[in-house]
């Protein structure tokens, strides 16, 4: 995915995406905190379909949903290396 970066003054953190398949969306960071996902359609037009505004911790939500690997096992996992490594190390 393509990913470009910008930064409006006064109106935020503008992250423009680009899929492979060429699907067009938009994730805008508020100074307030709240995102906003924009969605484009067809690719390659510059006319949103729709907007949907995310409260901080609804965007939280939907980022747990994207990872590819749950939270929970992501710390199990570093769990599981810490505990490798200070065996490694031996008794302190």
């Amino acid at each position: 995915m393509q990913v470009d970066l910008s930064t409006v003054p006064g109106e935020g953190v503008l992250h423009d995406c680009r899929t492979r398949e060429g699907s067009q969306f938009r994730v805008i960071t508020r100074p307030d905190g709240t995102r906003q996902l924009v969605i484009y359609y067809p690719p390659g037009h510059d006319t949103p379909l729709q907007t949907i505004t995310l409260e901080s911790d609804e965007a939280d939500q939907v980022a747990e949903l994207l990872h590819s690997i749950p939270l929970q096992d992501r710390v199990v996992e570093l769990e599981r290396r810490l505990d490798q490594l200070s065996n490694r190390r031996g008794p302190a």
